[in-house]
């Protein structure tokens, strides 16, 4: 137990720590749409991977560069952060499209044809 603690009054675990991104995840008939809260971290801290089944976000949270002395309470997490979510339908990653709006990421990746739910008429027999 006092390792845990001398590392947290070091702050070592700060620099070595990489958080976890919080997603929402929901589909529509045509698409599969990733949302993640990021305010505070520009388009340029960010990278987006897509593959058939996964999808990765990475970037990172800049400190403004505050003495960490000087804080009465810390909450926010500021560094490295990544998260990976594995779809449960095939998409097609290379027509994704991601944007970036009052510090809202939302990714919207187009389904394969063959998930896309179909309705079919039911015919009368005669």
């Amino acid at each position: 137990m006092s390792n845990d603690k001398s590392i947290t009054e070091s702050g070592d675990w700060m620099e070595t720590y990489e958080g976890q991104l919080a997603i929402d995840v929901y589909q529509n008939d045509n698409n599969v749409i990733i949302k993640a809260p990021i305010a505070g971290v520009s388009r340029e801290d960010l990278e987006i991977s897509i593959t058939d089944e996964v999808v990765t976000v990475k970037g990172e949270r800049k400190h403004q560069g505050e003495a960490r002395e000087s804080y009465l309470c810390q909450e926010c997490y500021w560094g490295p952060f990544s998260r990976s979510y594995v779809l449960p339908i095939e998409v097609m990653g290379e027509k994704a499209q991601a944007s970036l709006k009052n510090g809202i990421l939302t990714i919207t990746i187009p389904k394969i044809e063959k998930t896309k739910t179909k309705t079919i008429e039911i015919k009368a027999e005669e």
